[in-house]
């Protein structure tokens, strides 16, 4: 119909569309993967704690300390620093990789379609839509009869049938049909911008990792605020302490805050994105990588995701005597005039002949109807002409001859699509009020159509390999249920000898709200599902606590994409699937998939390691502090001390953590729990020796700068050590953390306890670092004696689980889960 409107129709001339766009009225938007570079160092720079570390470096360089200083401002620049240039390193990287993704507009000028940058679209000219299509500046419709789905702007999933004269808007997008509409608000004035940000825009929203996190920084908040007004009231009231005292002491305190947890999830997700963009999917929503390692049900649609969305007309039954040629020619003139193409359409044009001619009225095809409709009223041709599924049309045949229906019925179960082409003599297409399409009565079958789809070769791979990573595979379809179960099996769906377990929409309509419920956790195939049945069916299982992932490629799917929890899209698919999904999958390749999962459970592999280190770290100094103001002896560190503990046992092996990150089944339940088992005894045997240790060179010496270089060095070596039992290398360090192999960890650790012992001996380290040496080598001796015997005290009472027992629980939760933990990384 495009072609047809086209030839009549000229739109603007090239050189009035760029005097228009000169003058400012085109429709100039941007797409963003994100906030700009400006705004990634602003935001990255100056956070709460940023600020305030910063303000109390001023305060100790105003009062004559540039050590503690420059310290403590160190840790805030250097977190914002590496987040800042990795995340305008992922920034650029998706930005170029978002242009292969990019809506584009369909314009006629000097009467020849054209496709173009919504960009390049100026006020008054004439664009044409059809199914999937994206409407990019707010007109109205000058030709064409289509149904909208307005959902993004509204909120309301129902069709909208459009005709001559509606107004359309920039947001919503095609369903079924064909128009032309004339853009009357472009740029600023329309939807377009909103709706292009808000697809691809850098989201704050909490994910799963982030919602746990956030309970241990408002926990450590509590903690700041107490230390804080403590240190306040003991510099205001007692006047116990200098000002230059009560600010190191402030500065340390505000290290407790993790401001750079958020940070790092953040680098840790962006990395991810450039990771996988290089495997073939585009992250949309930040916490898309992270989402996929959740989910425990996916939902694939069966046409363009299963299969490749090309088919093949393999087989035209003539029915009721009716000739083969003279069904091909109807065929052809049918679903050329019918104007919207698709896979099904496009199989028809490719094997039957024919010539468009104009209806009188017309049923564009809508996947919730399952069928379109033309009549004609011509000299050569003359009546009502359908096509759909056999089993929607079946109500309005005539049902003199049903013999068709086995044979329908056995290509079905052989894995085709079947759709039956019929027809009315005088009866015209009907419409409600509404304006949706009705059957004619007494439909005369024509003939069966038999198509053949092609599966993706990397279908079956892929599904087994999430199939053993134990996500639970459930295929929704349009389709007679019998052709989905026998597409499925061809992909392995049944092999292990379970009977797969098949239910229509029509079925599930019958159901109250209790027996879908069940029926949906319970069944495999799901055949001849409209799009407002894929959305409940999401629903559903989410309600029933499952982590729901959707596929699709369609506009059928737009509904269901938008209720999942992570919505994967094709690239060659629906504008609007891609706008709604987290993922696209840039090569229309599944292979991508299992590529992006194990970057999700790297990402919560490395974040788990490094919370293992950042909560026994702040909780021991949390310990350290109170334990010693109650002792009235002093504070632990200065600044500058505190500093380098957090960048030598913290920063940088936090850093690697994340870079070497494993693979691997991420398993169920709270993060908090799987922490608890390592942080809790972790954070009670350290805050033990560490006081312990204190407190004897205190009394020993009566020194407390010497007392506290001491701890110093003792906690920088117990946070390296501790760096080997997140990352155990042998047995014997599997004590709160599961065994890895990886000596990668350690040697980093090895390596780092070499630069600190040097340090007080080399000039340079020892000026950089400010940490002096030892008085003796005793002192060293007996510093080294407390951390052998911290070793095996910390690897005695996880192995014998003291606090589990004191406690009543149990909290390895992570061994009854690390035997499941290679599958997907088998099948990779």
């Amino acid at each position: 119909m495009t072609e047809v409107i086209a030839s009549v129709v000229q739109g603007l001339s090239e050189e009035e569309a760029q005097r228009r766009r000169r003058q400012g009225l085109g429709n100039e938007a941007q797409v963003k993967t994100g906030r700009s570079s400006f705004q990634i160092v602003r935001e990255n720079l100056f956070t709460f704690f940023n600020i305030v570390l910063l303000s109390l470096a001023a305060a100790l360089l105003i009062l004559d300390s540039p050590r503690d200083a420059l310290f403590t401002g160190a840790i805030a620049l250097l977190n914002a620093v590496i987040a800042t240039v990795q995340e305008i390193r992922a920034k650029r990287k998706l930005d170029a990789i978002a242009l292969l993704t990019r809506p584009t507009a369909k314009v006629i000028r000097n009467g020849i379609i054209r496709e173009i940058d919504p960009a390049e679209v100026v006020l008054g000219d004439l664009l044409t839509v059809g199914p999937g299509d994206q409407v990019v500046a707010d007109g109205v419709i000058v030709g064409g009869l289509a149904e909208f789905d307005e959902s993004l702007l509204t909120g309301e999933s129902n069709p909208v049938p459009k005709q001559a004269g509606d107004p359309v808007y920039s947001g919503s997008f095609v369903l079924s049909g064909e128009a032309l509409y004339e853009a009357q608000k472009v740029g600023l004035e329309s939807f377009v911008n909103k709706l292009a940000a808000g697809a691809r825009q850098f989201t704050r929203e909490l994910t799963p990792l982030q919602r746990e996190v956030n309970l241990f920084v408002r926990i450590l908040l509590v903690l700041v605020a107490y230390f804080g007004v403590a240190i306040a009231a003991n510099f205001l009231i007692m006047r116990d302490a200098p000002l230059l005292q009560s600010v190191q002491a402030a500065s340390v305190v505000f290290g407790l805050a993790p401001a750079s947890l958020f940070l790092m999830i953040v680098v840790a997700y962006a990395l991810g994105a450039v990771r996988i963009a290089d495997k073939g999917a585009l992250v949309q929503q930040a916490n898309a990588v992270e989402s996929l390692c959740h989910v425990d049900v996916l939902c694939l649609d069966k046409t363009g995701t299963l299969t490749t969305n090309r088919m093949h007309l393999k087989r035209i039954e003539p029915l009721r005597g009716h000739r083969e040629g003279e069904v091909r020619r109807w065929l052809g003139t049918y679903v050329r005039s019918l104007g919207a193409a698709n896979a099904t359409t496009e199989a028809i044009v490719a094997a039957c002949e024919g010539e468009a001619a104009p209806p009188c009225a017309i049923a564009p095809f809508s996947s919730a109807r399952q069928w379109s409709g033309l009549t004609f009223d011509l000299p050569s041709l003359r009546g009502t002409f359908v096509l759909g599924a056999p089993e929607i049309l079946q109500p309005a045949l005539d049902q003199s001859d049903d013999a068709w229906r086995n044979e329908a019925h056995l290509w079905a179960l052989a894995g085709h699509r079947i759709l039956l082409f019929a027809a009315a003599e005088r009866p015209l297409l009907t419409f409600g009020e509404a304006g949706e399409p009705r059957l004619p009565p007494r439909l005369t079958p024509l003939a069966l159509l038999v198509f053949v789809d092609e599966l993706r070769p990397e279908a079956r791979t892929t599904l087994e390999g999430f199939r053993r990573a134990g996500v639970a595979i459930k295929i929704i379809s349009g389709d007679n249920p019998h052709t989905v179960a026998a597409v499925a099996r061809q992909v392995g769906f049944g092999e292990d000898g379970a009977p797969l377990r098949l239910i229509s929409g029509p079925e599930l309509e019958l159901l109250d709200e209790a027996a879908f419920k069940v029926a949906v956790v319970e069944t495999d195939i799901f055949g001849r599902i409209t799009p407002e049945q894929k959305q409940r069916i999401v629903r559903a299982l989410r309600a029933q606590g499952h982590y729901v992932g959707m596929t699709g490629d369609g506009v059928n799917d737009v509904l269901a994409l938008k209720q999942a929890n992570l919505g994967i899209a094709m690239q060659s698919g629906a504008q609007a699937t891609r706008n709604v999904a987290g993922l696209v999958l840039l090569n229309d390749s599944f292979e991508a998939l299992p590529q992006a999962l194990m970057e999700g459970q790297r990402i919560m592999h490395g974040m788990e390691d490094t919370l293992r280190l950042y909560l026994t770290r702040i909780f021991t100094l949390a310990i350290l502090i109170n334990s010693l103001a109650l002792l009235s002896a002093g504070f632990p560190y200065t600044p500058a001390q505190n500093s380098m503990i957090a960048i030598f046992s913290l920063t940088i092996p936090a850093f690697f953590l994340t870079l070497w990150a494993p693979t691997g089944a991420v398993p169920r339940g709270s993060l908090v729990r799987k922490l608890v088992n390592f942080v809790l005894p972790a954070t009670i045997v350290t805050s033990f020796f560490s006081l312990t240790v204190y407190l004897y060179f205190l009394l020993t010496t009566e020194n407390w700068p010497y007392a506290q270089l001491i701890l110093t060095y003792a906690s920088i070596v117990k946070g390296l050590l501790l760096v080997i039992f997140v990352q155990p290398p042998t047995e014997f360090w599997a004590g709160g953390d599961r065994l890895s192999g990886d000596r990668r960890p350690t040697m980093l650790a090895l390596g780092l306890l070499v630069v600190l012992l040097s340090s007080p001996y080399n000039p340079p380290l020892r000026s950089f670092f400010g940490l002096s040496p030892l008085r003796s080598l005793t002192d060293g001796l007996i510093v080294a004696g407390f951390a052998l015997t911290w070793i095996v005290t910390l690897r005695l009472v996880w192995k014998w689980r003291i606090v589990d027992r004191y406690l009543d629980v149990n909290l390895a939760d992570w061994e009854s889960s690390n035997r499941n933990r290679s599958h997907l990384q088998e099948d990779a």
